[in-house]
């Protein structure tokens, strides 16, 4: 939608004051969003939900690789909020990253606020999504990020292209839900329905006429972009009577995956190519939850949407993929121990060899004790999350502006480099489920080599956890049940094509480790992409100190950011 320009022109001369310091290679887009309130009737019910330009989902950003995209968002909603693109490095320019109160404050109701996104590295898709509470629910949108002019796919270049997006439908209010968890303890309400494309599809009531289609022609190839945006569950995913060829993820090529089913978590997206070569007629695309804790998960069905070949007549009944059971835990594993990076001379990998910074990170479901046993959680406290027994609490002014700025008091950097320990998989004694609450960060050095083994625990309601670093994709090298045995689990180690993701699957009572170069200055937030453990506290933040040269060091601080209230 068009806008005067004088927004632009005003958002332009802030970035020109930066004096050109971090110029891109590419092209540069611009996009106006617009955050409002709409009406939107989904399971016969209508509510009122806050979205941008009025669509569900969101707009799409297209960029080519390099390119940079200035995004003005104009909040005409009720309340403030951030946003964030899920995957883009940011390269130095930790200033328009998003998540809220930890590199920005938010954009308050009423303001707007442009955000500079510089693509560098990435490759394939990617998304963008509120880094608010849980506003994400409804504001989210893909990134498609091209290759570079003159190049093209490690792949035959598909006919053409579809991007599916996995989301959660709530009747009630997503933030009240939250809030009121919050404040009383206990889990909060699970969705009502999944989606896709914002349809819950032809299986739930009042959505036959509504579901998503698909149009194919027979015979072409397609590039189907999936993006998981669900909010607390990962996901099944299958076409019926068709395979899938999974040939990115996150943003980065891997070795084709040819499979009938695929596993997703919360904040990943990979790039599939399915070729219509089926007898023309109609075939359910579904998706379907992975749980495989004892937690409670939204089993009202399965999202549905529809692929349909062009000029082909709706069969009476639409045939309908069988996804694994919802706790079958070796489906999901059989799916994602077969990825690796394609790591070919034309899409290199470099993973970390000479580590010089070892973090072992505790993944934790916890309790919060309350007064008089009051609470809805368990042992009638409250549930509450960490890493390596810390707590996240997010501060009320942005620890970005209190790091550039050297404001004390908002945060501390001894967030610890290993956990207390104990059997983290076996029996769990009382005195390791109540965690310590605070804002601690952990400081690395630029240019160090960084491994993180993140061990997940039996408190409470072991489950896998999807965590997810900003600023940085992270190579998998390893991943085990059981609890990591430091002699044994590194023998296991793939050092020769380990997918380089910005999230992964911490395995239900196991470990996973990554290893990254910390070559991005700035500061950035690591946390569970489950919502109700990152509300929870399972979260903390990486502060990549300034290098030597002004190259190797952040940007700048803009000449206007959000102010805090």
């Amino acid at each position: 939608m068009e806008f005067k320009k004088m927004s632009w022109v005003l958002a332009f001369v802030g970035f020109m004051f930066l004096g050109g310091i971090c110029k891109a290679n590419g092209h540069t887009h611009y996009y106006d969003f617009v955050l409002t309130e709409s009406n939107f009737t989904r399971l016969c019910e209508t509510k009122s939900i806050l979205t941008v330009n009025g669509t569900l989902p969101g707009p799409t950003i297209t960029v080519r690789k390099g390119d940079t995209a200035y995004v003005n968002v104009h909040n005409q909603g009720s309340y403030g909020l951030t946003l964030h693109w899920h995957g883009v490095k940011q390269p130095r320019n930790p200033w328009y990253d998003g998540p809220e109160n930890v590199t920005q404050c938010p954009i308050q109701a009423g303001s707007n606020f442009t955000y500079w996104i510089i693509f560098s590295t990435e490759e394939g898709t990617l998304w963008w999504h509120a880094h608010s509470d849980w506003t994400r629910a409804t504001v989210y949108g893909a990134i498609i990020i091209l290759p570079a002019l003159n190049t093209t796919y490690p792949f035959t270049t598909p006919d053409a292209e579809e991007t599916m997006v996995l989301g959660s439908w709530y009747k009630g209010d997503v933030n009240e839900i939250i809030e009121n968890a919050l404040a009383t303890g206990g889990d909060p309400n699970v969705s009502d329905a999944f989606t896709i494309n914002g349809e819950p599809g032809d299986l739930f009531k009042c959505s036959n006429a509504t579901t998503y289609r698909w149009v194919v022609d027979y015979g072409k190839t397609y590039l189907l972009r999936l993006i998981n945006a669900v909010l607390n569950e990962e996901m099944f995913f299958a076409i019926a009577n068709h395979n899938l060829t999974v040939v990115a993820q996150d943003a980065a090529y891997i070795k084709p995956i040819t499979t009938s089913y695929l596993m997703i978590t919360p904040g990943q997206t990979m790039d599939i190519l399915v070729v219509a070569n089926q007898s023309p007629s109609s075939y359910h695309v579904a998706s379907g939850p992975f749980v495989d804790g004892d937690v409670a998960f939204n089993q009202n069905g399965n999202t549905t949407a529809i692929l349909q070949y062009n000029g082909s007549t709706t069969p009476s009944t639409i045939p309908t993929p069988t996804l694994p059971n919802p706790t079958d835990g070796t489906a999901a594993s059989n799916f994602t121990m077969q990825v690796r990076a394609l790591a070919s001379k034309d899409y290199p990998i470099s993973v970390p060899l000479n580590i010089t910074h070892t973090l072992f990170i505790s993944v934790s479901v916890n309790e919060r004790i309350c007064p008089n046993s009051s609470c809805d959680g368990p042992d009638r406290n409250a549930l509450a999350a960490s890493l390596n027994n810390i707590s996240f609490v997010t501060p009320s002014i942005d620890i970005l502006q209190a790091y550039y700025g050297k404001i004390y008091g908002v945060y501390s950097a001894n967030f610890p480099h290993k956990p207390y320990i104990f059997n983290f998989t076996g029996h769990v004694r009382n005195d390791t489920i109540y965690p310590n609450f605070g804002t601690k960060v952990r400081m690395i050095e630029y240019g160090e080599e960084v491994e993180i083994i993140y061990q997940g625990t039996n408190m409470i309601a072991a489950e896998n956890h999807p965590m997810h670093l900003h600023g940085f994709s992270f190579y998998l090298v390893g991943t085990g049940t059981g609890n990591f045995d430091p002699n044994q689990a590194p023998k296991t180690y793939n050092l020769v094509d380990p997918p380089e993701v910005n999230t992964i699957g911490v395995p239900k009572n196991g470990w996973a480790t990554v290893r990254f170069k910390a070559d991005n200055p700035g500061v950035w937030f690591m946390h569970c992409h489950l919502e109700r453990h990152a509300s929870w506290g399972m979260a903390t933040v990486l502060i990549v100190t300034n290098g030597n040269t002004n190259e190797t060091s952040m940007l700048p601080a803009p000449a206007y950011m959000p102010p805090c209230t």
